[in-house]
């Protein structure tokens, strides 16, 4: 038995050592996450990533020069592209490249699909419509083909049979994408009205824009581009990726129209659109890195998709559309703090309603809003002040119905209504990383952005 013994405790000895997991970096601006793997309570998987990007497709990418003199796409500007997607670990892209370049080109090459590096192909039987793009350090990301033209159809799964669809506003033109596998969208929500936005035979639009906030800080950006940065003066600016804690995030034109559309009667998911070319803001900061640079632009905020997965397990292009069409989305400005523990549903008794379903009063219906707190967050930062409220649409906007600081906010609604949450952040755990610029981090942004529930009689 002592000889056993004495045999067993020399194996455990000699035997390989148990591989330790380094622990989590705290979190600091440009730290990105992973969703979890394994699914949620509910049973959906939480996967994060962008709606609204522009690859070498486009005509306005790559400083404005997609097309090299040598008459073919830019290398360097996809792989950039590439290895920007995988830094920021995103789980999936819809692409919405311009029309007069991504219709002039075929599937998989929309898909920036390269078989030399690894990329898998996704099909349902026929021809090719995700890539799975391969990262070196992660997993895959799921690349799906679109085009900002006339609307914003996302998911293509081929190209329109009419490609002079689309440039077309038009029912029929909108249908023929739908037909075509993909969401039908519209960017840039400034530019429609609530009329449009009701009558169309759409599935949404954008409840906040990068290029559109941008222009509205152009002030601040100019203040800090041509004030320092084109002078190679960083001293007192923000850590490089801390850079958009300079913007004012609030949107009062697209709140109200978002508001108002939900208002009369319609159902629309609304997306944050990144909306990035790296053509913009060519500066270098701080770490090298221009100021544009695909990573940043796409590490700073995400739509988060709420996914049926399949039988084994995983997700495709169809599930995510799927998620997408049903309105099961909350949007988070991860720059400020990747959120952890968001959540927003409906309760019927022992039912549960889901961002973007029907829930009755007269089924006992409470909404439920999980406050997230900052992932990895040095305990030793100076504590957010992190606020969770209710907004039910109104025509011309929203109105405040309930608001708490508190883990959990529950609310019982008596009228009928279209209800969203929304999680608010005064981010002074940013100290550490803003430079001499305090006023940065004194006054409330909007973090986390959720789509609506619908509360019925």
């Amino acid at each position: 038995m002592r000889h056993a013994l004495f045999l067993s405790l020399l194996g455990l000895a000699c035997s390989a050592p148990t591989k330790i997991e380094p622990p989590a970096p705290r979190w600091s601006p440009g730290i990105v996450y992973r969703t979890e793997r394994g699914p949620t309570s509910r049973g959906f998987l939480d996967r994060r990533g962008l709606v609204h990007a522009h690859s070498v497709f486009s005509h306005d990418a790559c400083d404005g020069q997609p097309i090299t003199d040598a008459g073919v796409h830019d290398q360097d500007c996809l792989t950039d592209f590439r290895r920007d997607v995988c830094a920021a670990k995103q789980d999936f892209v819809f692409l919405t490249d311009h029309g007069d370049n991504f219709r002039d080109n075929e599937f998989p090459d929309v898909l920036l699909y390269r078989a030399n590096e690894g990329d898998t192909l996704v099909n349902h039987g026929a021809a090719p419509t995700a890539n799975r793009l391969a990262c070196a350090n992660t997993e895959p990301i799921l690349i799906m083909a679109g085009t900002e033209t006339a609307t914003m159809p996302v998911g293509l799964e081929n190209h329109l049979a009419n490609r002079a669809l689309y440039g077309s506003m038009e029912d029929s033109a909108i249908r023929a994408a739908q037909d075509a596998g993909a969401v039908s969208l519209v960017p840039h929500t400034e530019d429609w009205t609530p009329e449009q936005l009701v009558s169309m035979p759409l599935d949404g639009f954008e409840m906040y824009n990068l290029h559109r906030n941008s222009l509205q800080n152009i002030g601040i950006a100019a203040e800090l581009v041509f004030g320092k940065v084109e002078l190679g003066d960083f001293d007192g600016l923000p850590h490089p990726d801390a850079f958009f804690t300079a913007f004012t995030l609030d949107d009062p034109t697209y709140f109200a129209t978002w508001g108002t559309v939900l208002a009369r009667g319609v159902k629309r998911v609304t997306t944050m659109g990144t909306d990035c070319h790296r053509n913009t803001f060519r500066q270098k900061l701080q770490d090298g890195e221009r100021i544009d640079s695909y990573r940043r632009m796409m590490s700073m905020f995400s739509n988060h998709l709420l996914v049926r997965p399949n039988a084994e397990g995983s997700f495709d292009d169809r599930s995510l559309k799927e998620a997408l069409r049903a309105r099961r989305l909350y949007g988070t400005f991860d720059f400020l703090g990747s959120p952890v523990g968001f959540d927003f549903f409906a309760a019927e008794g022992a039912v549960t309603k889901e961002i973007g379903e029907t829930a009755l009063i007269s089924s006992g219906a409470i909404l439920e809003v999980k406050t997230p707190q900052v992932r990895d967050l040095d305990p030793s930062a100076p504590a957010p002040t992190i606020t969770t409220k209710l907004w039910v649409a109104k025509e011309g906007g929203w109105d405040e119905v309930a608001s708490t600081t508190e883990p959990t906010l529950r609310f019982t609604p008596t009228t009928p209504g279209v209800y969203r949450a929304e999680v608010r952040i005064v981010p002074t755990h940013l100290k550490p990383f803003i430079g001499k610029r305090n006023d940065f981090i004194r006054n409330e942004r909007p973090w986390v952005l959720s789509n609506a529930i619908w509360v019925a009689p």
